[in-house]
């Protein structure tokens, strides 16, 4: 898909402002005040944090995984980069982060993970938001929901994620694939910081990021 400069940035920011509401912490719940903002703004290392937006387009045929390898240096994962893809430092290590077909693997690099497959349509387009995430345990964000599947790399510590289906748990080597559409509730839990690199796949038609209203979370997280 091609955009213009001006319509590219009309949505990047449109994006961010959306995330920003939605990973604001609730002060009433007894947990810190955080919102996602652009990694440029970032002063201490807790928070959430946008480190790219990119185009994915339209997904080829069949199965379609999250691949994430790490490179040495930022200019070898550039070099690696196939269209589509993105190249970004989070958690200490360059990361080329590529939403393709099952199997794939790129040039160079460690593999870290590929996770899928992923609940994508055929013939939709697809833009990915990347974000990473450090939590101290009990933070938890507001009820949201996604234009597209949501993908957590979990490097450590435990996140619990309530929707209407119940509760799924993320901690290092077990992913969290969540399709897009149901209203969700994040609670980082256990003992450690939870640190993690995300992926929101969204349709270009819908935004990232919506508020929920509707929909009470049980609580399940807590239990």
């Amino acid at each position: 898909m091609i955009l213009s400069s001006s319509c590219f940035l009309s949505w990047v920011v449109r994006a961010t402002m959306l995330c920003a509401a939605i990973f604001a912490f609730s002060e009433s719940a007894g947990a810190q005040v955080v919102r996602c903002l652009p990694v440029a703004q970032r002063a201490s290392e807790i928070g959430c944090w946008f480190i790219a937006d990119q185009v994915v387009g339209e997904l080829p045929a069949g199965p379609i995984s999250w691949h994430l390898d790490t490179y040495p240096t930022r200019a070898e994962a550039e070099t690696a980069k196939r269209p589509g893809a993105t190249v970004v430092e989070s958690l200490g290590k360059v990361w080329l982060l590529t939403v393709a077909e099952a199997g794939w693997r790129p040039s160079g690099g460690e593999r870290a993970a590929e996770i899928g497959p992923l609940p994508v349509t055929a013939g939709a387009r697809y833009a990915a938001q990347y974000l990473e995430a450090i939590f101290q345990p009990g933070m938890k964000s507001i009820v949201h929901r996604h234009g597209g599947p949501e993908v957590w790399y979990t490097a450590t510590g435990e996140t619990c994620l309530e929707t209407p289906q119940g509760k799924l748990v993320g901690r290092p080597g077990q992913h969290v694939i969540v399709p897009g559409g149901p209203p969700m509730e994040l609670t980082a839990t256990g003992t450690e910081l939870r640190r993690a690199v995300v992926l929101i796949l969204y349709d270009v038609t819908q935004p990232a990021s919506t508020l929920v209203h509707d929909w009470k979370p049980k609580g399940l997280c807590g239990r």
